[in-house]
């Protein structure tokens, strides 16, 4: 599966398009790394399981929206947006969105 978040792919040319695919997961960490990272808040540095927890959640996020584009018989997913909203302190939704396309080798 090709996934891009431009509008075309470089040597293929879309032949189909299947329609607006996504994913979306909300993630929270566990209360004591949420507790690590308030401390770490307050003397200043990256607020390491926090970045963890958003990479995670991105990685899910997509899994979900190119399972959803193999369910239409996409080759690939272009235009590719990420979004992402706080749901709760120290949970985060991430949503990720593109169009499902059927693609072949340009001649």
């Amino acid at each position: 599966m090709l996934l891009t978040n431009t509008s075309e792919i470089a040597g293929k040319e879309i032949v189909e398009t299947l329609g607006i695919v996504k994913g979306s997961t909300i993630r929270a960490k566990h209360i004591g790394k949420d507790i690590a990272s308030a401390f770490r808040h307050l003397v200043g540095g990256e607020l390491k399981e926090y970045s963890e927890m958003l990479n995670e959640a991105r990685q899910i996020a997509t899994a979900k929206m190119v399972e959803e584009a193999e369910k239409l018989g996409a080759d690939a997913v272009i235009n590719i947006r990420f979004s992402t909203s706080a749901v709760m302190q120290g949970a985060a939704e991430i949503l990720v969105y593109g169009t499902a396309v059927k693609v072949r080798d340009k001649k």
